[in-house]
């Protein structure tokens, strides 16, 4: 018996929320219902009332009653000074210190890379020159050793020579 009444109570619970859902769900159409009427009503009343007047601008309207809607023919401007001006900009000589030919030459095909690298460039150079200077100290102070030693040597032979002199 406890199997039976705990198996229908879960599908009475199932049931009474689908009979909430279809009643919220009226709720909802019967309010939609309401206010579209409203807005059906209010939107007829208002294009009613409120129909823009047709503007012509190359139209000659034949009723008499919507010449009010015909626009003037516009005058054109004067433009006779400003077509003036404009020749005299044109004969006026350009300037060649203005320019700038290096903007003018067409770049060489790997600019980009090159200045892409630049940065790398430069300090790898900078590693270079420390590592040319560090070897030319190493052979410096090799020559000074070796001068020393063949000066030391020589020394001692002018001293053996003297020696044997005397």
């Amino acid at each position: 018996m406890s199997s039976s009444s705990s198996l229908s109570n879960p599908v009475g619970q199932l049931e009474s929320a689908a009979l909430k859902r279809k009643a919220k769900l009226a709720e909802l159409r019967a309010k939609k219902a309401k206010t579209g009427q409203s807005h059906a009503s209010q939107s007829e009343t208002s294009l009613n009332q409120e129909l823009p007047k047709p503007v012509f601008r190359s139209y000659k309207p034949n009723d008499e009653g919507m010449f009010e809607g015909v626009l003037p023919e516009a005058e054109p401007a004067e433009v006779t000074d400003k077509v003036r001006e404009e020749l005299d900009r044109e004969h006026e000589a350009i300037q060649i210190d203005k320019l700038d030919f290096v903007n003018l030459a067409p770049r060489k095909i790997d600019w980009d890379l090159k200045r892409d690298i630049a940065p790398k460039l430069e300090k790898l150079e900078r590693r270079t020159q420390r590592a040319i200077a560090e070897l030319i100290r190493e052979r410096l102070q090799e020559e000074d050793l070796a001068n020393a030693v063949t000066a030391g040597a020589s020394a001692a032979q002018k001293l053996a020579a003297d020696d044997e002199d005397d």
